[in-house]
């Protein structure tokens, strides 16, 4: 679950099975402090969590459930389970002294 007092502050274009960039098809994570929703706006989208910190999991990610969320430091990466289009909503404790 997000934490409290976080914000939204960067979304990725829409990416479809055709221009996910390399590096989301491939172990990656984002930078400490920094969370991730995945929104799948149409068809479907794995998502698997490879870290040696979590037990392994994958969840299959559509447009009608809930967005993948993404830990920050988390290995993770997806597969296009054929035609998609995402994006890739980011997040982060809002900085102190920020309104």
């Amino acid at each position: 679950r997000l934490p409290a007092g976080v914000e939204s502050y960067k979304r990725t274009p829409t990416f479809t099975e055709e221009t996910v960039p390399a590096g989301l098809l491939k172990d990656h994570s984002t930078k400490e402090g920094t969370w991730g929703l995945i929104y799948v706006e149409e068809g479907a989208l794995l998502y698997r969590v490879t870290d040696p910190r979590r037990v392994p999991s994958q969840q299959e990610l559509t447009a009608d459930r809930a967005p993948g969320l993404v830990e920050p430091t988390v290995l993770h990466y997806v597969v296009p389970l054929g035609p998609v289009r995402f994006h890739v909503q980011f997040l982060r404790e809002r900085a102190v002294g920020d309104q």
